[in-house]
């Protein structure tokens, strides 16, 4: 009997459940997926804990705006809270927008007798900067906040609870400590609102002041930005991270998720919930991409093009924004009397140099993920000029003393330079090097394959 005529297993499957950490959502709908509910849990499902949910409002919104808004009956924001928490062993909690005093009360009280951590996102301003909830709800959320492990309010909202005017960092940590005062464990006072090339988003606590800054980023695909931090640093002390830990790791997802944000209706588009996990699911690969680039420079041999530190391939996942994110050859790769050959095997993190100089000039675009460095002289010049390649050039003796003195500040000096002389985006970049630097051309490609398409035809060139 053939296999193809073999009867199926009948069996039934062993079952293998996983056991993930509940936090739990209390916070409008926001039809449009940005915001409210629906961030919340596409949020805490990204950081690897099981979301729940009690929805206070339901409203008719896009990427334009909101069309309309529906509250539900205080009771029935009761029943779901108490659903959730009669069955789930809910680890920590969230709030986003409570509508109303008497859901802001209901809340309250529920925190106070909760034994999970409560992180408490007051949504009472709007970007606009009008108002969303009516006095008696601004009021009753003292008692919530009395009861918050954390607090995160962006500059306005801070504003509105403490009477401080956040301008910068010394007035967010005044505000930061009134609301310790007002009872909260924590408070972490978010910078998007301040004007600044910088975002500083403050965090107080009993231990301290921290500060996480980062540039920003030139885009209004915010909606949901804030509900998006706090549902990330929930799930993140569901699974067991501490306060700090969890505002650091929020903040770094956040900034990511805001820049590659997604293209998704006519307003500016919607903050990329799962760009973290879809970085993550790329590493392996983006690996191979590289292994197959590194094949086949060891099959056609482009060992002329090889500079005297080694070559490397440098492959950087979809997101990435660090070094530890981009997939290059361990000990690079050496020329032999047989051709060129890599010194190891493929890994995250190996290569320094060249991955700086890549992420750099992903910041002027973002499509760029791969990279080589090989040699320059006048050959390879006369090589690129044949090739009649957009090519940019930097020169190191211009270089501010002030970025040579700055660990790690030479590549992005040098790719910026590159970037504004070429004005667009260059094939390949020459460091013309200095005393004690070798002189070295970049190759640049949006994916693996033109990769080694380039590397290959500069090499038949020369």
């Amino acid at each position: 009997m053939s296999d193809e005529d073999a009867s199926p297993p009948t069996e039934t499957r062993i079952p293998f459940p996983i056991e993930m950490p509940v936090a739990l959502t209390v916070a409008g709908s926001d039809s449009g997926g940005g915001a409210g509910v629906q961030a919340d849990l596409k949020t805490i499902e990204a950081h690897d804990a099981y979301g729940t949910s009690a929805v206070t409002a339901v409203t008719a919104q896009h990427t334009r705006g909101v069309e309309s808004t529906h509250v539900l009956p205080t009771e029935e924001v009761a029943a779901q809270l108490d659903a959730v928490t009669g069955d789930f062993d809910v680890r920590a909690a969230k709030t986003g927008m409570l509508a109303d005093a008497d859901i802001v009360e209901l809340v309250a009280e529920r925190a106070a007798a909760a034994d999970f951590p409560v992180v408490v996102d007051p949504v009472m301003v709007a970007a606009s900067g009008d108002r969303l909830l009516d006095s008696a709800a601004e009021d009753a959320y003292a008692d919530l906040v009395s009861e918050a492990a954390l607090v995160t309010p962006n500059a306005d909202e801070a504003a509105v609870l403490t009477d401080v005017e956040v301008a910068g960092r010394e007035s967010a940590i005044e505000a930061g400590e009134r609301l310790r005062s007002m009872g909260a464990d924590a408070a972490v006072v978010k910078g998007g609102h301040v004007p600044g090339e910088t975002v500083r988003d403050v965090l107080v606590t009993p231990d301290g002041v921290r500060t996480f800054e980062h540039p920003r980023i030139d885009t209004e695909a915010t909606h949901g930005s804030g509900c998006t931090l706090s549902a990330a640093i929930a799930a993140r002390l569901a699974g067991g991270e501490s306060l700090t830990e969890a505002v650091e790791a929020s903040a770094a997802f956040l900034e990511r998720a805001v820049r590659y944000h997604l293209d998704v209706g006519e307003g500016p588009g919607a903050v990329h919930h799962a760009v973290g996990m879809r970085n993550r699911a790329a590493r392996e690969r983006t690996a191979e991409e590289v292994r197959e680039v590194v094949r086949k420079f060891a099959e056609a041999d482009p060992s002329a093009l090889v500079p005297e530190v080694g070559m490397n391939v440098v492959g950087a996942t979809p997101y990435a924004e660090a070094v530890g994110e981009t997939a290059a050859v361990e000990g690079r790769i050496t020329r032999t009397f047989s051709g060129v050959k890599p010194n190891r095997g493929v890994r995250f993190g190996a290569s320094s140099h060249v991955a700086r100089f890549l992420l750099a000039c992903r910041e002027f675009d973002p499509d760029l993920r791969f990279a080589a460095n090989c040699r320059f002289d006048a050959d390879v010049e006369t090589a690129l000029d044949s090739l009649d390649w957009d090519v940019a050039a930097y020169d190191r003796g211009s270089e501010p003393s002030e970025v040579k003195t700055r660990e790690g500040s030479t590549m992005q000096w040098g790719a910026r330079q590159a970037f504004e002389s070429a004005g667009r985006t260059p094939v390949a970049v020459v460091d013309r090097g200095e005393v004690g630097k070798e002189a070295i051309t970049k190759v640049l490609a949006p994916d693996s394959e033109t990769l080694a398409e380039r590397v290959l035809a500069l090499s038949e060139a020369l």
